[in-house]
């Protein structure tokens, strides 16, 4: 199913009948980037241009201040408008929110408070999506699911969904939750883009079998994919330490793409934007904007189509895994 209002196009997340805007808005410069009367304007423009998608977690804050992001969010619903019911707010659990124990991953224990801490700072009665931040080795997927399905029954929670899981991590979880009867999980959510395809061996072939929404981070792989070396060349941007060594390895990858997207007329992050909307697995990339022109930006990627020889130009300079997950087998 897909349908457009404004700018933004929307479609199902995974096999659910929840309807999601193909770009999910990124709350995590929220309070340590972004102040929030700022946020606060992001998020009244993501309405405007129809993105009704917004991912944030409970630790998003960070240090001492987590939490933080999930309160400017929780502000902005305070505000009105229907600006509750007009967003599917997903919101993440499992990093320590204290020094105690049982205060971070996956027992039962931590899913009661930790879903109750975020609707309390959200300023809700439910959470849309209820994502898994990582796998739990220590806790049993029966713990998990009947924690999780008392959420659901309390209305507390609609959804799950996971977050940088391994690909037999979603056939343990979806096996598991089979075996109870229970929807398990809708979504994952991963690292994937031009730059980081492992994705594609596994995670991405056992998301489709399962049915399941795939949302990316990092689409634009820390600013590498946005035009980094232009942006060099003028001066504008500044690569930090812990990227110089990543961008000197890629960094004849990355002269061809933004070559390649000057060829073809486009800003090099509305081709990463738009190569991964392209990829069917993908429901929505998450964008991260600590400005609202960051926001207007991404949404113009909504309008960039690739055809055949430029996903293939692509595909030549940054090569994936188009057989996998045969790429195992000979």
């Amino acid at each position: 199913m897909r349908q457009r209002l404004a700018g933004v196009e929307f479609t199902h997340l995974g096999r659910t009948g929840l309807t999601v805007s193909r770009l999910c808005l990124g709350t995590m410069n929220f309070g340590p980037h972004t102040q929030e009367a700022d946020a606060h304007r992001i998020m009244d423009t993501a309405h405007e241009q129809g993105v009704n998608f917004f991912d944030t977690a409970n630790v998003y804050g960070w240090g001492e201040n987590k939490g933080r992001t999930e309160e400017i969010i929780g502000s902005w619903f305070a505000r009105g408008g229907r600006r509750r019911e007009k967003t599917v707010i997903a919101t993440k659990l499992y990093g320590g929110m204290g020094e105690w124990p049982n205060e971070g991953r996956l027992s039962a224990l931590n899913i009661r408070r930790a879903v109750d801490a975020s609707l309390r700072r959200l300023g809700t009665d439910w959470i849309d999506l209820y994502q898994m931040h990582h796998i739990d080795r220590a806790t049993s997927w029966e713990e998990i699911w009947q924690a999780m399905e008392v959420l659901v029954t309390q209305g507390k929670i609609i959804y799950v969904g996971s977050s940088n899981f391994a690909g037999w991590h979603l056939a343990q979880a979806q096996e598991a939750a089979k075996a109870r009867h229970f929807f398990g999980l809708a979504s994952e959510q991963s690292l994937y883009n031009l730059l980081e395809r492992s994705l594609e061996l596994e995670v991405i072939p056992a998301a489709r079998h399962y049915g399941l929404g795939l949302i990316t981070w990092s689409p634009l792989h820390g600013g590498l994919l946005g035009g980094v070396l232009r942006k060099e060349r003028e001066g504008v941007r500044r690569v930090d330490e812990r990227a110089v060594a990543r961008l000197e390895s890629r960094r004849e990858q990355l002269r061809a793409y933004e070559d390649l997207a000057a060829e073809l007329g486009h800003e090099p992050g509305e081709i990463a934007l738009a190569w991964l909307l392209s990829r069917p697995a993908v429901t929505a990339p998450i964008v991260g904007p600590r400005t609202v022109e960051q926001l207007h930006a991404a949404v113009r990627a909504l309008d960039v189509v690739l055809d055949r020889p430029a996903l293939d130009r692509l595909d030549e300079i940054f090569p994936g895994h188009r057989t996998a997950p045969e790429d195992y087998a000979w």
